[in-house]
């Protein structure tokens, strides 16, 4: 058959393109398909664009307190969204332009188009369905489209989309997803941001630097319900400092759209409500995995909660066919996104030495003002698994505040939280807020990596002055030893 490979994906987001690339290095004839664009929603849509109109936000922010650092602009700083959103926009272009490079330095094929399930090792790909929100980027040359296509291994990259609670679905217009929010034609000056995990906070943050009056509505008893209880109470500190406002143990419950504008009816926990007025809401109550229209029913591949069930290697209950990514369940990352492809089509190649991804060791990170980043077990988990087996932690922290760095760049709110087993002295969760910690985290996860111990941490040089040098800090505090607390 002409259209045979050995390794077919479906899907291009940093799961599914990196996993194409993985497989053409290994030798397989590789084809990948997608139905919008190139680098999935994480380029287009999401991690890259988003990152960039942060960026704007924090340059802004810096510009709004010139002031502290001596320097003075005469009049005021305003934002002007459409430039901020065209900037977002090219950087997303740039980089889309780049995959499509990989994809022909690799020789892999792009199969441009919406692809099914048709029987062990056969997809068909049709016209795609999807309505992009701006022009397509124009397919690469050389690109194939609808028909059928062989391959003896199929792996499924389609990724997730915003869930939606019944009654407050999206309209696109005043009741946004992060496509919309990503887009604005304008400031709105009151926006209501329902959800507060990574996307919630990272929209809340930018629209407050850009001067909205913004108000974050979660339903668990704290922002960022994934992350350390002490860094979440932290970064909700700072960011109220700066005008956000954040209700907890809160949910909407009902939203009535005016002409322009919308008014969510919210309850909290003690049963109270109030209304609060709005321009905007933005929806950020999770993502669910993209597994519909894929004829994973027709081949009984199991599924539960809306995504596709996968053993440590990627492989389905159905031989032949592999998930990914978002669409193979959380953590729903880019990064997790990336390395398990890599091991899903590793196994599949023989090379040795290839085991399972370890969860436990995925960095998070939030890439609010101030930043939030984190590995590992959180104070309250590392506390239960220490009792359910008879030991117990240590702790230490170390504040922004008494760092030279810190002080020196104006940024000296944060922490930096270090978590071991007393016995063994195993890292076991390092959890960060504050200035750069999202680029600091990387280092206490090759730490968990190669089974570092406090004292090779403790032995460890860091360089002066730097925020990194927070982190000896806190893993010497950890142990009584701090030396600048």
């Amino acid at each position: 058959m002409a259209n045979s490979y050995d390794v077919i994906i479906i899907g291009s987001g940093p799961g599914g393109y990196v996993t194409a690339i993985r497989s053409a290095q290994l030798g397989f004839r590789t084809a990948i398909v997608e139905r919008e664009h190139l680098g999935g929603i994480c380029l287009n849509w999401g991690c890259i664009p988003t990152k960039a109109l942060l960026r704007s936000a924090e340059i802004k922010h810096y510009a709004d307190h010139a002031g502290n650092y001596g320097l003075k602009i005469d009049g005021t700083v305003s934002a002007d969204v459409k430039a901020v959103v065209e900037r977002s926009r090219g950087v997303s272009a740039r980089l889309n332009g780049g995959v499509g490079f990989l994809m022909k330095k690799n020789k892999i094929d792009v199969i441009w188009g919406e692809a099914k399930l048709a029987g062990k090792g056969r997809i068909t790909v049709s016209k795609s369905s999807k309505k992009p929100m701006e022009p397509q980027h124009p397919a690469p040359k050389g690109t194939l489209g609808e028909g059928e296509y062989a391959a003896k291994h199929i792996i499924l990259a389609t990724g997730a989309r915003p869930r939606a609670l019944p009654g407050i679905e999206p309209d696109g217009k005043l009741i946004w997803t992060y496509f919309e929010a990503m887009v604005p034609p304008a400031l709105p000056d009151k926006l209501l941001v329902m959800g507060s995990g990574a996307i919630g906070i990272e929209f809340a943050s930018f629209y407050n630097a850009m001067g909205c009056d913004v108000t974050v509505v979660e339903l668990m008893p704290q922002i960022m319900p994934v992350e350390d209880a002490e860094v979440s109470k932290t970064a909700q500190k700072l960011l109220e400092k700066q005008g956000l406002k954040i209700l907890l143990e809160a949910k909407v419950t009902k939203v009535d759209k005016g002409s322009n504008s919308v008014r969510a009816t919210v309850e909290t926990k003690d049963g109270k409500t109030q209304v609060i007025e709005a321009d905007r809401l933005i929806s950020a109550v999770g993502v669910q995995g993209n597994i519909e229209n894929l004829g994973l029913e027709e081949l009984g591949v199991k599924t539960n909660r809306g995504c596709v069930v996968i053993d440590g290697y990627g492989r389905t209950n159905v031989e032949g066919i592999y998930a990914i990514g978002d669409v193979a369940g959380p953590p729903m990352l880019a990064h997790k996104a990336e390395h398990e492809g890599v091991v899903c089509v590793e196994k599949i190649a023989g090379v040795p030495g290839v085991h399972p991804m370890d969860k436990g060791r995925i960095p998070g990170c939030t890439y609010c003002h101030p930043q939030v980043a984190s590995v590992g077990l959180t104070e309250a988990k590392a506390k239960e698994a220490a009792k359910a087996k008879g030991s117990d932690i240590r702790v230490g922290r170390f504040q922004f505040g008494a760092n030279g760095k810190a002080i020196a760049l104006g940024e000296d709110q944060g922490l930096i939280k270090t978590i071991f087993d007393a016995k063994t002295g195993e890292l076991i969760g390092a959890h960060m807020v504050g200035a750069e910690v999202t680029e600091l985290i990387q280092g206490f996860v090759v730490a968990m990596g190669l089974e570092t111990t406090e004292a090779e941490l403790m032995h460890t040089i860091f360089p002066h002055p730097t925020l990194s040098e927070m982190m000896k800090e806190s893993v010497l505090d950890a142990y009584g030893r701090a030396l600048n607390a």
